[in-house]
């Protein structure tokens, strides 16, 4: 597997492990192998979306605390 896919492959498991408190995950590389680049690029995009809208969502219920 080339150089750029096993980055690929890293990067997913970094954005998968982002948080504390859960296990790690880690992926074996020949679970992916089949995929090409942008697949794994779709993934790593599907991921960030979903962080992005967890974190909105967690600034919403955040702001019913606020003091005004």
């Amino acid at each position: 597997m080339d150089t750029r896919k096993q980055q690929l492959i890293s990067d997913i498991e970094n954005l998968l492990n982002r948080y504390e408190g859960i296990r790690p995950t880690h992926i074996d590389p020949k679970l992916l192998h089949f995929m090409d680049e942008t697949t794994l690029l779709h993934i790593i995009d599907s991921l960030l979306r979903q962080q992005e809208k967890t974190n909105e969502t967690n600034r919403e219920w955040l702001e019913q605390f606020k003091k005004y």
